[in-house]
């Protein structure tokens, strides 16, 4: 095994300052009881309802270090466990985010799961169960999970493909909570906090992605996202008008289908 001074480290995400997030039906209650009895947690929800938010705001709550990962189809096991490098000569271990988590007592939050590769996976299961140990298979290590540390995963049950879906030996290891958007006038309140928009504004702009919403299936994937609101809502404030901020905040985001496209702007329209 390497010695420590062999070893590099990534350092944890601390968030000082209290996250903007809106609860909706528990699911901080949820979370902390999940902490307390070191339970590995999953987020499933649409793109953009909040998961994210919702994770940095528990580890500001919780006064715990956060490592977040974006995973995608390269993501190999390496890439959360760590690997050698050649630095100045010298063979250096570098620690991966995973890893990383694990030795400080972090929150590790695996962002969109099941893009990353299957095999990748399967080494998150020794931490997910009452086990939770991470095996360094290439330093012949084995880390036992802290008490403080917490692994949680998110995806999108709307994009899931056979090819795209969470294998039950992996989802059956964590207690899940559903996330969606929040009624309208919470989601309103979100926005004009986010953004400083005027209520009627924010009411709008609730009211047209409800109405995109409605097209999912119908020639959209996914309705406006609570995050394309107050993308729109922050363009708005800046001084760009109601309709060319709809346009290219949420729109122009939905679609690159010439129909589809129009029957979006014809549904801002008659609302700005």
């Amino acid at each position: 095994m390497m010695s420590p001074d062999n070893l590099l480290t990534l350092s944890p995400q601390h968030i000082e300052e209290e996250p903007y997030y809106q609860a909706t039906k528990g699911e901080v209650a949820l979370f902390e009881a999940a902490y307390k009895n070191h339970l590995p947690m999953l987020l499933k929800g649409p793109t953009g309802c909040g998961k994210t938010r919702f994770v940095e705001y528990m580890a500001w709550r919780l006064k715990r270090p956060l490592v977040t990962v974006a995973c995608h189809d390269d993501l190999t096991a390496s890439d959360l466990v760590g690997r050698y490098l050649i630095i100045g000569g010298q063979t250096v271990w570098m620690d991966g985010p995973l890893v990383a988590a694990v030795r400080s007592g972090a929150i590790c939050y695996l962002d969109e799961v099941v893009e990353a590769r299957k095999d990748t996976m399967v080494v998150i299961h020794p931490l997910a169960d009452d086990r939770r140990i991470l095996t360094i298979e290439k330093r012949g290590e084995v880390l036992h999970a802290p008490p403080d540390f917490m692994l949680v995963i998110s995806y999108n049950p709307g994009y899931q493909s056979v090819l795209k879906e969470l294998k039950q030996s992996t989802r059956q290891r964590f207690v899940a909570c559903e996330f969606g958007y929040p009624d309208s006038a919470t989601e309103a309140g979100i926005v004009m906090r986010e953004t400083g928009v005027k209520p009627e504004v924010a009411m709008n702009l609730v009211k047209f992605a409800a109405m995109t919403r409605n097209l999912k299936g119908n020639g959209l994937d996914e309705g406006a996202s609570t995050r394309l609101l107050v993308h729109a809502g922050q363009l708005i404030a800046t001084g760009l008008s109601p309709a060319d901020a709809c346009n290219s905040a949420i729109a122009e985001a939905l679609t690159d289908d010439a129909d589809t496209l129009a029957a979006v702007l014809e549904l801002s329209s008659s609302l700005f």
